[in-house]
This record gives C-alpha cells, structure tokens and sequence, in this order.
C-alpha cells in the first residue's frame, strides 16, 4: 500500500482538499493523511466547496506534521513553498513532490471572490489528484 502524505503551512484548505481527493479518487490502495507546520484550523470554504463536489471533509481536522508518518511515507506532496521550505528533514528515499498552489484563505474580497478562489484551487488539485492516480496505477 502506497503512503502519501500531503503538507501545507496550517493544513486549513489546500492539504485538506487534497486528502479528501485523494481518499475519494486513489481508494483504497494508499493510505492518505494531510498535516502541517502549524494548526490553523479547517477553513469552512474548503468544506464547502469540497461538498460542492460531493466529497465531506467536514470531519477531518486540522494536524501537525507527525513526523513518524512522514518518516514511512513513499510520498510526500508539499502544496504551498513555506510547507516544502520548512518541512522537517526527509528521507532521501521519500519521493517528493512540490505543487505550487496558490493559498485561496490569503484572497482578499468578498465571500463570493473568496470562494472563486476556493473553487480554482480545488479544481487544481483534483486534476493533479486525477494524474497521481495514473501515475500510481502504471
């Protein structure tokens, strides 16, 4: 079983969304967990617009890096630069992803121009989620 471990500055939104992407879309051939530097909370527009695809994050929670995990990852994706620029040391042997992601909480507007925000980035990780999962399955 491949273990994928997706990390973010305060796992709030981008890594949240991406758990339960991933969850939802590699099944149950990898075990998936998300965490960050810090604990910022799960932001609700990451909830919402997770729901807008059918998917219910609403559950999970906002962690801090478990370095143990880390450590018996075989992947690990950073999400935002702070995450891949902070990250504690990892193995060699853990393959490592970076995806640059705009961090839609930091978007300045009303509720309607910070959901947009939500929905980009959402939509850009289910499509790199989609092309891991082919990547996993070759």
């Amino acid at each position: 079983m491949v273990q994928v471990y997706f990390l973010c500055t305060g796992n709030a939104c981008r890594s949240q969304m991406a758990e339960g992407f991933a969850k939802q879309i590699l099944g149950d051939h990898c075990q998936i967990a998300s965490a960050g530097i810090e604990c910022h909370g799960l932001d609700p527009r990451a909830v919402q617009v997770m729901a807008e695809r059918g998917i219910d994050i609403s559950n999970q929670y906002s962690k801090r890096i478990d370095i143990n995990y880390l450590r018996s990852s075989d992947l690990i994706v950073t999400l935002c630069g702070d995450a891949r620029d902070r990250c504690q040391v990892v193995p060699n042997a853990i393959k490592k992803e970076h995806w640059p992601l705009n961090d839609p909480a930091q978007v300045v507007g009303n509720n309607q121009v910070k959901l947009a925000a939500f929905r980009h980035v959402r939509d850009q990780i289910e499509s790199r989620i989609s092309d891991l999962a082919i990547r996993l399955r070759n």
